[in-house]
């Protein structure tokens, strides 16, 4: 079977909670029903930084990260054994510059920022899933790691940065799910759509600068960081993506967008 172009996605991943809300497992189950069938998975996970680039393991059934606290006991029973995936990984120390160093972590299972969404999207878990890290948080260095990784998308490969479009959880004066967003969340979710609906990377790879409510938005960005890997593994990163899910969970902003 040939492999499928797969496009690039940017999901705003959210707390293990997400799952309970039926919505947002709605809206990314149809997402993943409308995609063609990915030969393997390549995550990169707002909780995952490490540099050099480091590859998780490619082993099945290594145990997965609960890198989370507070929650009920349920979520730190989640189970995702979704195949190895070697030769992804091979493939990706292969596309690095010779004078960029790559490092295995072979005992590293998926964090929540990969599985989580993947339970909901391909719940049997039974495509190659491959986590590697963010080896920086430099925008423009992210673009250029997502142009290296690009070539993966013609052989059938989905490349999901994973993040949340806002992420101020110490400014949440209401941490419930059905929460109004506060204004900061609000109009940096307005300005990410009108810049995405534009393709204008020059503005989002500033928007510590450009952006309203910042830095409530972000007080650290390494929730936005993911996006520019994925708008780096498009095919043309000014081109205007498919914004495919919006709205708000505990107030914070649920855009997810899909690059060819």
């Amino acid at each position: 079977m040939s492999a499928t172009t797969m496009p690039a996605l940017y999901l705003s991943h959210g707390a293990p909670p997400l799952v309970d809300s039926a919505l947002w497992v709605k809206q990314l189950g149809a997402w993943a029903g409308d995609l063609p069938r990915p030969t393997a998975i390549l995550v990169v996970s707002a909780h995952w930084e490490s540099a050099p680039l480091t590859i998780g393991s490619t082993t099945t059934g290594t145990p997965l990260i609960y890198d989370f606290g507070g929650f009920p006991e349920r979520f730190y029973r989640t189970e995702y054994s979704s195949p190895g995936a070697p030769d992804l990984a091979a493939q990706v120390a292969a596309l690095m510059p010779d004078n960029e160093q790559v490092v295995q972590q072979p005992n590293r299972g998926l964090d929540h920022g990969a599985y989580v969404p993947l339970t909901v999207m391909y719940p049997d878990a039974d495509i190659p899933v491959l986590q590697i890290s963010l080896p920086t948080l430099d925008p423009e260095r992210l673009l250029h790691l997502g142009q290296r990784l690009r070539p993966l998308r013609e052989q059938g490969v989905l490349i999901v940065g994973s993040g949340f479009t806002t992420h101020g959880l110490p400014f949440l004066r209401d941490p419930s799910p059905e929460a109004k967003a506060p204004g900061w969340s609000a109009e940096f979710d307005a300005w990410a759509g009108e810049r995405f609906a534009a393709g204008d990377v020059d503005s989002l790879i500033d928007f510590r600068a450009q952006a309203p409510g910042m830095p409530y938005a972000h007080p650290t960005i390494e929730h936005f960081a993911p996006l520019f890997v994925t708008l780096g593994a498009s095919s043309d990163p000014e081109q205007v993506p498919e914004q495919v899910i919006d709205g708000f969970w505990m107030g914070l902003a649920k855009r997810s967008i899909q690059v060819m």
